[in-house]
């Protein structure tokens, strides 16, 4: 099971450090561009302002991913410790 999660702690890092490379890119090519067709007007200014919301939208949902999976875990984990507390009672109630 650790290294199911610890392989998709790898994708999930993977996935972020994606992200934030293309958001660097998109700023670092948004500055370049800005710079040298100031005369293009805003149409390509809001193309990469959209395309930047969308990344930064899309680096939140799998931050979200990333923690409901973590809580995910979590209950389990915390379910498999009441059933073995249950199942250690019963076997104390009985004896």
């Amino acid at each position: 099971m650790e290294t199911k999660d610890d392989s998709l702690k790898t994708q999930i890092a993977i996935r972020c450090a994606k992200a934030a490379v293309l958001l660097s890119s998109l700023k670092t090519s948004q500055n370049c561009n800005l710079r040298a067709t100031i005369d293009h007007g805003n149409e390509e200014r809001e193309i990469m302002k959209r395309a930047i919301t969308d990344l930064k939208i899309e680096l939140a949902k799998e931050r979200r991913k990333a923690k409901r999976i973590k809580l995910c875990g979590f209950v389990g984990l915390v379910m498999v410790l009441l059933s073995l507390w249950s199942f250690c009672l019963t076997l104390a109630t009985k004896y």
